[in-house]
Formats: structure tokens, sequence, C-alpha cells
């Protein structure tokens, strides 16, 4: 049997205590449902992948966080995070931001775990297509997650209002996008050299 490494226990027991929380006296009930949702349906496909496919300590941490901040939105609802709120006389800001940081994450996040599977599956042949197609993916991700939240507004109505976090931005959809575009071309740019160190360690302890 492979052995778990314990840093994997630790960020398991990191989100279980993040998730109780939020859980906890959200908000609202039905948006944090709608807000987690993803983050436990990911939690599903990880535990039954896990033997199979395991990813590196670093996605891991970064899929970690990813739910952290899903968590948190579900529960304050993402216009209403205290921390982002106090920020905003700040900055001078006219909203709370911090469903942007969401969108900073769902580009960012996304882009590492893609990566690593076309590199270990080696899904492309002519690799240098690899980053292209990799925020290609983010992007497809960030605009299917936008047509979640329209089709959620129809069938809810008023209910949906603080799902999808507009909090009166007639651009919010095409900024949440930008957001995603730019914070996964970050990710590459930043961390490629970082996970092809930590994606050679995991096959070494294989």
């Amino acid at each position: 049997m492979k052995k778990i490494p314990p840093s994997h226990f630790i960020l398991l027991g990191a989100v279980a205590i993040v998730l109780g929380w939020s859980a906890w006296q959200p908000y609202d009930r039905l948006t944090w449902w709608l807000e987690v949702f993803p983050a436990l349906a990911a939690l599903v496909v990880l535990f039954a992948t896990y033997r199979r496919f395991e990813f590196t300590t670093l996605t891991y941490t970064l899929i970690a966080l990813h739910m952290c901040v899903l968590f948190v939105g579900g529960h304050y609802t993402y216009a209403r995070v205290p921390l982002f709120d106090w920020l905003r006389p700040i900055f001078g800001w006219h909203r709370n931001h911090y469903d942007r940081f969401g969108h900073i994450m769902q580009g960012f996040v996304p882009a590492i775990v893609t990566r690593e599977v076309f590199i270990r599956l080696q899904v492309l042949k002519q690799t240098r297509w690899q980053p292209f197609l990799i925020v290609c993916v983010c992007l497809a991700i960030s605009a299917f997650y936008e047509l979640i939240e329209w089709w959620t507004a129809l069938a809810s109505g008023d209910a949906a209002i603080s799902f999808l976090g507009t909090q009166g931005d007639p651009w919010d959809t095409q900024e949440d996008m930008f957001c995603a575009l730019l914070s996964a071309i970050a990710a590459i740019v930043l961390l490629s050299r970082v996970q092809d160190r930590a994606i050679s360690r995991l096959a070494a302890r294989s």
C-alpha cells in the first residue's frame, strides 16, 4: 500500500476544519450550498482518484486554498466577507472584491491542476501549445461557471442574488473571466519551474 505523506493529512484536516466552520450558521443556507458544492464535488473526485493519480503536494495545497476560499465565500456570501469590507475604505473600493479574489483563484489553481495533468499524462506531443491550451481550459471553466450562475438565477430568481454576487456591476461577468484569464497566465509564469521540480520529486518517490 502506498504511503500517504503527512502533509496530505494536514491539508485534509485544514480543509475539514474550515468546512465545519463554514457550515455553522452561514448567512444563507441555499447560497452556502451553491458556493461550496464545487469544492465538495472536487473532494469526492480527489478521494476517488487518489490511488490512481496522486497530485503533487504543491497542487494539493493550492486546491485546499481554493476550497477554503469557496468555504469562506459560502459562509458570509461573497459580497459580505468582513476582511474585504474593512479594505474597502483603505483602497477606495466601491464594492466588496472578495468575489474577484475567488475568480483569481478560479484561474490560478485550475491552471496548475491542468498543467500537471497535461505533463504527467503526456496529453500533448507538441508541448509548445501547452501554455495556450491550459489558459483555454481555465477560461472554459470560468465561462461555464458563469453559465451555471445564469442558470441558477433563472431557476431561483431573487434567491440567487447572493450567489451571483454582482453587487450592481453590469460588467461583473466579463471582469470575473478577465481575472481568471490573468491569474491563469500568472500561474504558468510563476510556478511552472516549481511545479516541474515537484513532479520530479513525486516521480522519484513513486
